[in-house]
């Protein structure tokens, strides 16, 4: 009731909205000008400068790796005639829409900041905690908004996009297959799952940076600190990982985990990382975080 009753989240919300309708129309009037329906020579084009990068990069083997994927991906349109996605498809448009995640973990991770540490700070806390409910519950509450606001807002990117893109490129080519290269072959799959798991890869970073910035903010009660160091950490997480790939120790952190991504597309930052190494360091990094806010709020003394 609180985080909904607050102009803040509905501003939000709405800027979302906007921000969509915005780069829709942007990505319709720049594409009118650069649209070219040559996709044969370009990709023909594309690949002979892929083929000359990676036989000029021998010593990087995980973006020789991507580069000769995405070789093989060119090869099979031009073999089987299956034009790449534009942006400006329905499905182009949506996958472009689906880098909006990053605002929606902007709006998380102040959501998520402030759920715990305007009690304090507004003096409303010893109201909550003289109520029949525990701590933990009032905890679990809080957190559990955090995440509902988070899909909601999640399905108001998905639907207004996809009725943005329709309108704007039309509703035609809905069933038209995304390429992936797995297990040593290039497969057409589903592109509405392809979407999803868009969607679903962008989802794990966002739902960490929302538990540290809620777990900063239970227990140092502070919005500030919690949003501020969440955010700092969410745009230089992945630069220092990427800085520092050299050293095996860095697959322990947790940034260089977040993206699942890479295993589908079977480039992982360190050699010798799997899919399930990743799940097991977020899992156990996501019970860390949640265990030290549930240990600072339920020891904390309130009464001072």
């Amino acid at each position: 009731m609180k985080l909904y009753g607050r102009l803040s989240t509905w501003v939000m919300m709405a800027f979302l909205i906007i921000l969509i309708i915005l780069t829709g129309f942007i990505t319709s009037f720049t594409a009118n000008r650069t649209s070219n329906d040559n996709w044969r020579e370009e990709l023909e084009k594309e690949n002979e400068s892929l083929k000359s990068t990676v036989s000029s990069m021998p010593d990087v083997e995980t973006s020789k790796e991507q580069y000769a994927n995405t070789i093989k991906i060119n090869e099979y349109r031009l073999e089987h005639n299956i034009p790449p996605t534009q942006t400006t498809s329905l499905w182009g448009f949506m996958s472009s829409a689906a880098g909006l995640i990053s605002v929606i973990s902007l709006f998380t991770i102040v959501i998520g900041g402030g759920m715990v540490s305007t009690e304090f700070s507004e003096g409303t806390i010893k109201l909550l905690l003289i109520r029949p409910s525990s701590r933990w519950k009032i905890l679990l509450s809080k957190y559990i908004s955090t995440l509902l606001a988070t899909l909601f807002m999640l399905a108001i990117l998905f639907i207004v996009s996809f009725i943005v893109g329709g309108i704007l490129f039309g509703f035609t080519g809905i069933s038209e297959p995304y390429l992936r290269y797995i297990n040593g072959n290039v497969r057409e799959v589903s592109m509405v799952g392809y979407v999803f798991s868009l969607y679903g890869y962008n989802c794990v970073d966002l739902i960490m940076m929302a538990t540290f910035a809620f777990m900063i903010s239970t227990v140092f009660r502070n919005s500030s600190l919690a949003i501020g160091l969440a955010i700092f950490l969410m745009f230089t997480g992945s630069t220092l990982v990427m800085a520092l790939s050299k050293y095996n120790w860095v697959k322990y952190i947790l940034f260089a985990n977040t993206n699942l991504k890479m295993y589908a597309e079977g480039a992982p930052i360190i050699k010798g990382m799997t899919l399930g190494f990743s799940i097991t360091i977020l899992i156990i990094y996501y019970i860390l975080f949640n265990a030290i806010s549930w240990i600072g709020f339920s020891k904390r003394d309130i009464t001072a």
